[in-house]
């Protein structure tokens, strides 16, 4: 959604802007050029050169292929094909299986004609594939169709792995790209060939089909005039259903809107609690409706809270880089706290890449001996990227440089393509159950404030998302000692702050034991827990809703290392909200309870209450 600035000035030049390809140049105006031309070299992220022509060619590649490079795909499958192709002995195998698989097929399907026999199955689904789930599928032909789609998927899964001498980057693109090649094909995508389609049609006289069309039609209309994915949203508005802590907006600068949210008791904790959210998301994930707010439980529970509303970038923000992040993020907030509760030292939660984010300005703190973080709460965030589950299948140089050409074209990496990347990860679940859902059966899934915060989205500049990319993901800097900030690398392990990390067990984005090497990076006292749940509906778990559990223990800082294995074997699950634990961790390092500090500070008058005004763009 196109956005207006409403900055002044002295705020947006806070953010150094460099010329872009394109415009007027000083050797343009002098050669009475008005840009360059397309043979002319333009300077990338990285600091190599490139042309205008290639970058042209390289965007519109990326319209056809939804962002994935089609060389770093091609170079995959060559690397496997050939490696197998000179494996007679591997062949041989999976020819055999094939052969046994078919015939375990036919033997159990004429049994299963036998009188009295029941239902029969070779192979289950994997505990987080529910398409089968259903009783109907365990009746023929239904159970048929299910256990050949389901020993097809296991064959090839077996073909695409396991061979020597492919590299394992290039081994997980196959087996994740044929993966979801074959999921396009299972039955129930299909009305003939799923048995909950059938019954519902035979039950609604068809009507289902009809509804179907008509969601079909509605989702395309908003596609096709706003870009927007299906209706989700429901009646969850931003500061009238969801983001309706009170508070105001105290502080504004060209990136961030600084929320104060109002005590709900009449003492508070001297620390004040910072969340930073990732610039991936909209911050109200952690204040979506009352009953799920981690700001209200908060307030509630005596802290005051500070929260971090990030700007949504278009166009014009393509040159904001990563440390601009830092510099107007994070210091600035810190900066602002400082002037409204003096001398008072900050309790700071990260989330996500907000998470990674507080890590590096935590380390750069401490390089120069700033002591203003009192605790560090990172959650669901990563330090290290060597193992970050599927987002990173697919970042290697060849990925990166053509997700910059695709990014360079529209200045930032618009919603639709960060969506739609989520979304692979758990296409199952995202993609064809809903399509299934709403389409085949006609339905609906009925909105929740969960669901209208994901189909909030939000863009990614250029330039940052260039260099985080790099950076992080490809050549993990941060990890290896080699992040620079002001001239100078920064190290985790200058980090004596005491710090609380949760990991989520079913995390597709920051898998929990990539989140659990914090406990070797840092020199500082780590609680970490692990919660039941995903990358968002673990971490909102509010107290009194049934369904959650974690295992919690603290590792001091001179204690020796225990690996991730071996701490959930020896770990006992508990019942319950995570939160309980937070609260009561961040209380014991917190100071005796007093009158809150004011609200704001002079000046700020001008500025709007809670939620503030970028969270609404």
């Amino acid at each position: 959604m196109h956005r207006e600035s409403t900055l002044p000035t002295a705020e947006a030049a806070a953010l150094p802007l460099r010329p872009l390809a394109g415009q007027e140049t000083e050797a343009g105006k002098a050669t009475g050029l008005a840009a360059p031309l397309l043979s002319t070299p333009i300077e990338t992220p990285d600091g190599t050169e490139t042309y205008q022509a290639d970058r042209t060619v390289h965007a519109m590649l990326a319209r056809l292929s939804g962002g994935i490079s089609p060389a770093a795909l091609l170079l995959a499958y060559a690397d496997w094909l050939l490696h197998l192709v000179s494996s007679p002995q591997r062949q041989i195998e999976i020819g055999q299986k094939a052969l046994i698989d078919a015939k375990r097929i036919v033997e159990a399907t004429q049994h299963s004609f036998l009188p009295g026999q029941g239902p029969w199955s070779l192979i289950r689904p994997q505990p987080q594939d529910r398409r089968f789930g259903e009783a109907e599928w365990e009746q023929p032909p239904f159970n048929l169709m299910a256990q050949a789609f389901l020993l097809g998927q296991q064959w090839w899964h077996d073909v695409t792995t396991g061979v020597r001498g492919v590299s394992k980057q290039n081994e997980a693109i196959v087996e994740f790209s044929v993966r979801q090649m074959l999921d396009v094909m299972s039955p129930s995508n299909f009305a003939a060939t799923n048995p909950e389609v059938l019954r519902r049609t035979l039950e609604s006289g068809g009507s289902n089909f009809v509804r179907g069309w008509r969601n079909f039609c509605d989702d395309w209309v908003r596609l096709a005039s706003a870009g927007l994915g299906p209706v989700t949203t429901g009646d969850f508005v931003v500061g009238k259903t969801v983001a309706t802590s009170r508070g105001k907006v105290v502080f504004r600068n060209a990136l961030i809107e600084l929320i104060q949210y109002c005590p709900t008791t009449e003492k508070v904790h001297p620390e004040p609690v910072l969340i930073v959210p990732a610039w991936i998301m909209k911050y109200y994930i952690l204040d979506l409706s009352p009953q799920n707010s981690l700001v209200k439980y908060l307030t509630g529970e005596g802290f005051t809270v500070f929260m971090i509303s990030w700007r949504n970038p278009d166009a014009a923000d393509r040159e904001i880089t990563f440390d601009d992040y830092r510099k107007l993020g994070i210091e600035a907030a810190l900066d602002m706290i400082g002037s409204i509760a003096p001398d008072r030292r900050v309790h700071a939660l990260g989330y996500c890449l907000g998470g990674t984010l507080l890590s590096i300005a935590a380390a750069a703190m401490a390089r120069g001996g700033d002591n203003r973080l009192k605790s560090i709460s990172l959650l669901a965030a990563q330090t290290d990227f060597t193992e970050a589950g599927e987002l990173t299948l697919f970042i290697n140089e060849s990925q990166v440089a053509f997700l910059e050409d695709m990014m360079w074209e529209g200045g930032v990496l618009n919603t639709t393509q960060m969506a739609g990347a989520f979304q692979l990860l758990r296409s199952n679940d995202l993609i064809w159950s809903r399509l299934t859902r709403d389409y085949l059966m006609g339905a609906r899934a009925a909105p929740n404030d969960l669901m209208a915060w994901n189909a909030d989205a939000t863009r990614l500049p250029y330039r940052m998302h260039s260099e985080y990319l790099r950076k992080l993901f490809l050549n993990n800097d941060l990890a290896g000692g080699r992040y620079v900030v002001d001239g100078k690398p920064i190290s985790l392990s200058d980090i004596h702050t005491p710090m609380f990390v949760v990991g989520t067990v079913r995390d597709h984005i920051a898998p929990w034991k990539s989140v659990y090497k914090i406990h070797y990076q840092v020199d500082a006292d780590v609680t970490f827990i692990l919660t039941s749940g995903g990358h968002n509906a673990g971490i909102v778990a509010p107290p009194g809703e049934g369904g959650h559990t974690y295992r919690i223990r603290t590792k001091m800082a001179d204690d020796t290392y225990v690996g991730p294995d071996e701490w959930l074997n020896t770990v006992s699950q508990v019942e319950g909200s995570w939160w309980l634990e937070w609260t009561k961790w961040l209380s014991a390092r917190s100071g005796k309870p007093s009158a809150p500090p004011h609200m704001g500070s002079e000046g700020a008058t001008d500025l709007p209450d809670a939620p503030g005004d970028y969270v609404r763009h």
